[in-house]
C-alpha cells in the first residue's frame, strides 16, 4: 500500500470514482466531473505548492484519492475519496491516510492537518478518529451539497497527536 501524486493518467479514475453514486454522497464536487474539465483542473494545479493531490495504490493497482489542500502557515485541509468498493473497510483508508500525514508532518512540517465531514457521514468520522483526529464543533448550515444546506463537524489533529496515536506505524 502507497500513495503518489496524482499524474495526468489517473484522471478518468478519479472521474469515474466521483462519478459513483457509491462514492459521491457526502463529496461537495459539482456532478458529474467530465474528463475534459477534470484534465483544465490538473494543468491548473500541477506545480502548486499549496496543495499535494495523491493517488492511493493497493498491490500496485489505483483503488483511490488523497490529499492536502490549502498548505499554508503550517495547516493543511486533508480529503479522501476511496474509490473501488471492495476495498472499503479494510484498512486501505486509515493506512493511506497514516502516510499522508506522515507526509504532512514529517515532510512538509505542518503544525496541523484539519477537515470538515458532514454529520450523518459516520463511516468517514470512524476513519478520521482511528487516525487521531479530535471532533472539535459542529458548523451548523456551513456547505450546500446538492442544493440543501448541511451540517459539517469541523476536526484537527496536530503533529504531537498524530505521533502519540500513530507510534511505530
Amino acid at each position: 500500500m502507497n500513495i503518489r501524486p496524482f499524474m495526468e493518467n489517473d484522471i478518468s479514475n478519479k472521474v469515474r470514482w466521483i462519478n459513483d453514486c457509491g462514492n459521491n454522497r457526502f463529496l461537495h464536487y459539482d456532478l458529474p466531473l467530465d474528463e475534459d474539465k477534470t484534465r483544465v483542473w490538473f494543468h491548473k494545479n500541477k506545480g502548486r505548492t499549496d496543495r499535494y493531490d495523491a493517488i492511493i495504490e493497493y498491490d500496485g493497482n489505483p483503488v483511490g484519492i488523497i490529499g492536502l489542500l490549502s498548505i499554508v502557515d503550517g495547516r493543511a485541509e486533508y480529503y479522501i475519496t476511496l474509490g473501488e468498493s471492495q476495498y472499503k473497510g479494510k484498512g486501505v483508508a486509515r493506512d493511506a491516510s497514516v502516510l499522508l500525514l506522515k507526509y504532512a508532518f514529517d515532510e512538509l512540517k505542518l503544525r496541523e492537518v484539519y477537515l470538515y465531514t458532514e454529520v450523518d457521514n459516520i463511516p468517514a468520522q470512524k476513519l478520521f478518529e482511528k487516525c487521531g483526529f479530535v471532533k472539535y464543533r459542529l458548523d451548523k448550515n456551513s456547505a450546500v451539497n446538492r442544493g440543501q444546506f448541511v451540517d459539517r463537524y469541523y476536526y484537527v489533529i496536530t503533529a504531537s497527536e498524530f505521533g502519540s496515536v500513530n507510534k511505530g506505524k
